[in-house]
């Protein structure tokens, strides 16, 4: 399925939230929270990215428009992680869960809420919003991290 603009959709056009809706032609691969997302982590090895927002978050379209609209920056995601957008107004649990982390790490949260997961689900890295530039080099940083398998055995990143 495309948009008007021949833009492919993702997996989230097939979503209920008009949040999700709202990311369904990013060129990210978006999952939905749920068994499929996890379970590719572990079967594929690779850490998780959970991005948490809402429909009237300023700083959630920043972050959409800069980063995730963008194919290079996609490109990086797809390659090195299994993407999780979540509703925090349809889960609040989730939102809750990795927002208490974020805060225990950063001691500040808020929206967009990102945080990346060990496959198995732990929270090593959060933060909220992060410029394109800051964003490429976090996703790098934390790419490489894992590949040297700075990230299995620790829950702290060394970066």
């Amino acid at each position: 399925m495309s948009d008007a603009s021949g833009k492919k959709a993702n997996r989230l056009i097939h979503s209920t939230s008009p949040y999700l809706q709202q990311h369904a032609y990013n060129p990210v691969d978006w999952f939905e929270w749920g068994t499929e997302a996890l379970t590719r982590a572990l079967r594929e090895d690779k850490p998780i990215l959970v991005s948490i927002g809402y429909s009237s978050c300023h700083w959630c379209h920043v972050m959409e428009r800069e980063s995730f609209e963008n194919d290079d920056v996609a490109q990086i995601m797809n390659a090195n992680f299994v993407c999780i957008k979540v509703d925090r107004e349809e889960r609040p649990d989730i939102d809750q869960i990795y927002m208490e982390a974020v805060q225990a790490m950063q001691q500040h949260g808020g929206w967009p809420l990102n945080v990346f997961l060990t496959p198995e689900q732990k929270p090593f890295f959060g933060g909220t919003y992060f410029p394109k530039k800051n964003w490429t080099q976090l996703l790098g940083q934390i790419d490489k991290a894992f590949r040297e398998k700075e990230l299995k055995s620790t829950s702290q990143p060394k970066i």
